[in-house]
């Protein structure tokens, strides 16, 4: 039986994974930072543990707890949204340590397993690294952070026979909008600069929820694609994965940027 440990799972596009590597007979160890998500996963029948990806001792005890691993799901992360330079260096260095920093902290901990097994590294990237857009620069950067490790991993890994995959999803039903509009609202508040654009900032949080795909679709889409041999290193999955890098690489810049301006309410002066 096949073991794969997946982080993030206390809901959307985790919680779809964890349920279809589950279902394929795959042993699961899925993690979540709350205690009460944690429960419910071994509720549910997972190999469940409490994991800040950030918490490099956790990690180690996470390390020497599993016995074999198989399958890596970089999977946990979230979105910052709002102006860039209203949430500043803080919000940025928050985002880029549980989207980026903890990618490599997860599988240096867990590599000695991965090497053994020569095993696969998944990591959930986004359209969003791809095609940036404004009011998400911290999690647009975050992301195409995460394209270019997933790029170095597959090649610096290789001569141990592990395998590096990125999935790029695009509109993905989950609750990664509601927390995204919550965290928005933290960062733009009555006295920033952008305040008249609200709406679009909050449109900006709201927009991987536009006409999404299921989460156990994308969820499926990843196992099939995980199953092959060799992996392929990257794969699109869900609505607008695929049209939104085509836009990104064919559109002219200036007309891309006009377009993007226009969307968000940014081509009037303020």
């Amino acid at each position: 039986m096949p073991t794969v440990l997946i982080t993030g799972c206390s809901s959307g596009i985790g919680r779809a994974l964890a349920d279809a590597f589950r279902d394929a007979g795959h042993h699961v160890w899925a993690t979540a930072r709350k205690p009460e998500d944690v429960e419910q996963l071994s509720a549910a029948g997972f190999s469940a543990r409490q994991l800040d990806v950030n918490d490099s001792d956790a990690l180690a005890r996470l390390a020497d707890e599993l016995e074999t691993l198989d399958i890596l799901i970089n999977n946990a992360g979230y979105g910052a949204m709002g102006p860039l330079l209203d949430g500043g260096v803080d919000a940025l260095r928050q985002q880029f340590e549980t989207n980026v920093f903890a990618v490599v902290g997860v599988t240096r901990a867990l590599f000695p397993l991965l090497r053994r097994s020569r095993g696969v590294v998944v990591n959930i990237g986004s359209v969003s690294g791809v095609l940036v857009t404004p009011f998400a620069g911290a999690y647009c950067a975050s992301k195409a952070a995460v394209h270019a490790l997933s790029d170095a991993l597959r090649l610096e890994l290789a001569p141990f026979g592990v395998q590096v995959m990125e999935v790029q999803p695009g509109a993905i039903a989950s609750q990664f909008a509601s927390n995204a509009q919550r965290q928005a609202e933290q960062v733009l508040v009555a006295g920033s600069p952008w305040w008249p654009l609200r709406e679009h900032v909050q449109a900006r949080a709201r927009a991987s929820q536009d006409k999404p795909t299921s989460a156990a679709v994308f969820a499926r889409g990843v196992l099939t694609a995980v199953s092959k041999s060799p992996v392929p290193a990257l794969v699109r999955l869900g609505n607008g994965s695929t049209a939104l890098p085509v836009m990104a690489r064919l559109l002219p810049r200036r007309l891309l940027d006009w377009a993007l301006r226009k969307r968000f309410g940014l081509l009037r002066p303020l």
